[in-house]
């Protein structure tokens, strides 16, 4: 009689030790999940009637562990919040950079391809178009200036010969003239001279 009660005590003590051992193995295994701890407390508790029995300290073990993970959680969640906000950060700086950036291309791009005259900006291809075309009408202009005077000297050299020629005719018949006349003065002379002679006998 008194080995059944001392050998109840020996089952309780070795159940209780193992359940110890069990309850102190998914308090300290740090490798486990929370799920995996809870079946492990879970498989290893007594049961009673459909219960399940769990001591007191293992609960609060438990409990602690699970505040521990989810501070550690919250931590982890604060760490990649504060990463998020530098790297948003540098995302901002960078794209403002970036877009700065782009705007300075943007000034070189259309200083490359514009030139401004007269105070108004010009592509420059249309540009060398327009400046070509005026060269070309300049040149025209310049051409047809150089023919007109080129037929102005003719014209002039061909009036200028043309006076001079008629100055000669005029001179020749002038000249003409003058000996016609002299001619005439001295025939006149010579019959005025045969009348007086005639008169005088």
């Amino acid at each position: 009689m008194k080995r059944v009660p001392l050998l109840l005590m020996i089952v309780l003590l070795v159940a209780g030790s193992a359940f110890a051992q069990t309850a102190e193995d998914a308090l300290r295994n740090d490798q486990q999940t929370l799920r995996e701890r809870y079946l492990v407390m879970k498989s290893k508790s007594q049961n009673y009637q459909e219960y399940k029995v769990i001591k007191e300290n293992i609960l609060d073990g438990m409990w602690k562990i699970v505040l521990d993970t989810m501070s550690a959680k919250q931590a982890a969640i604060r760490k990649s919040r504060a990463e998020i906000n530098n790297l948003q950060a540098e995302l901002n700086k960078n794209l403002e950079t970036l877009k700065s950036k782009e705007d300075s291309m943007k000034e070189i791009v259309y200083a490359s391809t514009h030139i401004r005259v007269l105070g108004i900006d010009f592509d420059k291809g249309f540009f060398a178009g327009l400046f070509g075309a005026i060269l070309v009408i300049a040149g025209l202009v310049l051409a047809g200036v150089l023919y007109s005077m080129k037929v102005l000297r003719k014209n002039l050299s061909e009036k200028e010969e043309l006076a001079s020629a008629i100055s000669n005719e005029y001179e020749d018949y002038k000249r003409k003239a003058m000996d016609k006349q002299t001619k005439l003065s001295r025939e006149l002379q010579n019959e005025r001279n045969k009348l007086q002679e005639l008169g005088a006998l």
